[in-house]
Formats: C-alpha cells, sequence, structure tokens
C-alpha cells in the first residue's frame, strides 16, 4: 500500500535543510507507519536528493512523524539551481513509499 493511502504530508525549509512532515489519516495506522516508515528508510528512498543525516522525530499524540532531512536543498533556497529550491515537492515523494499493512 501506498502512503498516500492511509496518510498525508507537508514539507518545510530552513537553508540547506528540508523538514517533511507524515501525518496518519487514522491514529490507529500510526504504529504501523512508525515501524516502518524509519529514519533509514527515508535517508535511502532521498538517497540521490539527501546528501546529509535524516532525523526523525514522533509526535504520537497527532499521529505524526517529522523528519529533518540535512543537505537536501542543493546548498539551499539562494544556491540551489533545482527547480523545487523548496523542496515543497519532497512530501509528495515521501507518500509514493509502499509499506505493507498488518
Amino acid at each position: 500500500m501506498k502512503l498516500w493511502e492511509i496518510a498525508h504530508s507537508r514539507t518545510g525549509d530552513k537553508g540547506n535543510i528540508s523538514n517533511v512532515s507524515l501525518i496518519v489519516y487514522d491514529k490507529k495506522d500510526f504504529d504501523t507507519v512508525s515501524e516502518k516508515v524509519t529514519a533509514d528508510v527515508v535517508k535511502e528512498w532521498y538517497k540521490d536528493i539527501v546528501k546529509g543525516e535524516v532525523i526523525r522525530y514522533e509526535l504520537p499524540q497527532l499521529g505524526a512523524l517529522n523528519f529533518v532531512m540535512h543537505d537536501a536543498l542543493g546548498g539551499g533556497v539562494t544556491r540551489s539551481l533545482a527547480l523545487d529550491k523548496h523542496g515543497k515537492s519532497l512530501s509528495s515523494y515521501l507518500l509514493d513509499i509502499d509499506i505493507e499493512m498488518e
């Protein structure tokens, strides 16, 4: 199942850091998503884009995970030659991850 079927996502940026949140629609899915969508999984998913560390923060009361991805925006908004300098499309890309629901 694709993450977009059970969650939505938002993105923010600061310098060369992208901040991507993953929020489940139904909190009953949070434990499974938490187990399957680790910082290592996200780092591997974005391996061609994110050159630095990926740190995951959990917000179970909101049914959300927050991933802070360092060295992710080609130098940052003022230096990047990318079409998506702010990395807003990174949230949509995260939702394309396949996970198995139990």
